[in-house]
């Protein structure tokens, strides 16, 4: 584990409050002035900031990963690429588990009202008044509940392959490579967003791999976008299978949501695991106390692609 890694999971494993942003800002500031980077800070909508090192109007390939810590939820978010089919329903399954407290509320002050002798039509206005407002909780509590203090894979692993690649890279190869430290991912991909409305021209046709949870699994995958896609040999060099990794590059039906989406030649990558049987590619244990898994290996492999890759990028 490179020291990087260390000091971020010590002191800025958890980043969801201004002080705890504020905290992870200055140290990538200060870790990029000691590697001889520029680095600013660029705010964006609903108040994100987004930590940029080096100039992505120079640079011939942009990383990306986001920074923002989710809230702790109870249950995991279960993403299979590959298969939107069970992504969807099991995405149904968690709203219907989201709205059980909500209509228990609402049974609960319809029951008090009939005890209480409420009249009918005053009893349905508070019916509805307390259903929307224990949606509004609900909603508040998943997006801006208690942080999960477990960020291992979502996205510590993409924030510390970002530094290990920042310090690894050559110093006459650092002004070909800018850095993104996304905020706001998890309350809708707002930080990237920003970012690419204020960089339109620059990152039209620019090639940008973001790492999101890439240290549980050793299947890895790239999902490219149409812009990305004459990259995808160079892509293939750089991260080659090997007796550890499988790597698979995809171009089409698959659905990865995170801030690769926002570009029009934006790379997802993503480390996932595989059932025994049916080869479903699935990643869990996120935004939950379980996210513990960190495979150093993972991310010195990325690692190593990712100076490949800057060799390779013209």
């Amino acid at each position: 584990m490179t020291q990087t890694t260390k000091q971020v999971f010590e002191l800025y494993e958890v980043r969801k409050t201004k002080k705890q942003k504020n905290a992870f800002i200055t140290y990538v500031e200060s870790l990029a002035k000691r590697e001889g980077y520029d680095c600013r800070v660029e705010k964006g909508s609903m108040g994100a900031r987004n930590i940029v090192v080096g100039s992505p109007d120079k640079a011939k390939i942009v990383y990306t990963a986001h920074y923002d810590t989710c809230a702790r939820m109870p249950f995991p978010n279960f993403i299979t690429p590959k298969n939107f089919l069970i992504y969807l329903l099991y995405q149904l399954v968690i709203v219907a588990l989201v709205y059980v407290p909500v209509f228990a509320a609402v049974y609960l002050s319809y029951i008090i009202c009939a005890f209480a002798g409420v009249p009918e039509n005053i009893a349905l206005l508070i019916d509805e008044i307390v259903f929307f407002a224990a949606v509004i909780v609900m909603l508040w509590l998943l997006a801006a509940g208690p942080a999960n203090k477990h960020t291992a894979n979502d996205n510590t692993s993409g924030v510390t392959t970002l530094l290990d690649v920042m310090c690894a890279l050559p110093e006459e190869k650092r002004d070909q490579v800018a850095f993104v430290f996304f905020d706001l991912e998890e309350m809708g991909l707002f930080g990237s967003k920003s970012f690419a409305a204020k960089h339109k021209q620059t990152m039209k046709d620019k090639l940008l791999i973001n790492f999101d949870c890439v240290s549980d699994g050793n299947h890895i995958l790239f999902v490219l976008k149409k812009g990305a896609i004459p990259h995808a040999a160079a892509i293939e060099r750089a991260f080659p299978n090997d007796e550890t990794y499988t790597v698979e590059i995809a171009t089409k039906g698959v659905f990865y949501p995170s801030d690769q989406a926002n570009f029009a030649c934006g790379v997802g990558v993503a480390a996932l695991k595989k059932t025994k049987h049916g080869n479903l590619l699935y990643m869990n244990r996120i935004h939950t106390k379980h996210d513990t898994a960190y495979d150093e290996k993972n991310i010195e492999f990325l690692v190593r692609g990712a100076l490949q890759l800057t060799e390779e990028i013209k």
